[in-house]
């Protein structure tokens, strides 16, 4: 039996998602067919590229309506984290809506460059199944130019020149703004937790 679904969203490391659950011990499909999606025990959602583009392809895909209305646990990493909110500033395009909040630009500085790149620490953290055995100030790695901020389904948030959310959750969608599969044994440890709920 299939540990998790990944959704085939189109520009996506899919490989390497693969290769990290593997390392688990766990099987995964790559698919982007409505069926097979809301009939999975568990949903990853990637994504790399822009909103617009990643937004169109679930769109044309029909799989809108079938990522709302999932029960199961899902799993929005990077882009697909941001795909969660109800608006992303990239592209100016309605997203999926599921946490009330619009995901915004990064403003770069000399001494912070956009996009976003490189490894940084979690701040404190909310208590979460999905967070659990992580310890104090867990290190990600982070590629992004886009943001959501920190609102009431910020689970942990990570400090770039200001905070903004890198860990949330609504009911059972989790999202994570860093890269688990590039995360080392932070990364596993997270995906690990996800396997569990």
């Amino acid at each position: 039996m299939t540990d998790a679904l990944i959704i085939d969203s189109g520009g996506a490391n899919l490989a390497s998602l693969q290769y990290a659950f593997a390392r688990l011990g766990a099987a995964t499909r790559v698919s982007a067919e409505p069926d097979v999606i809301a009939a999975a025990r568990r949903v990853i959602l990637p994504g790399v590229g822009s909103a617009a583009d990643a937004m169109r392809r679930l769109r044309a895909a029909g799989l809108i309506g079938v990522l709302t209305g999932l029960t199961q646990p899902l799993l929005g990493i990077c882009l697909g984290m941001q795909l969660l909110f109800e608006h992303s500033a990239e592209g100016d395009v309605e997203c999926l809506g599921i946490l009330p909040q619009r995901v915004y630009r990064l403003q770069p500085s000399p001494a912070r460059p956009v996009p976003h790149m490189g490894w940084n620490y979690l701040q404190t953290a909310k208590v979460d199944p999905l967070l659990e055995g992580l310890g104090a100030l867990p290190y990600f790695y982070f590629v992004h130019g886009y943001a959501a901020p920190v609102g009431p389904f910020t689970l942990a948030p990570v400090e770039y020149g200001e905070p903004f959310s890198a860990v949330v959750r609504r009911a059972n969608f989790w999202g994570v703004q860093f890269h688990p599969e590039r995360s080392a044994a932070a990364g596993a440890r997270v995906l690990a937790n996800f396997l569990s709920l």
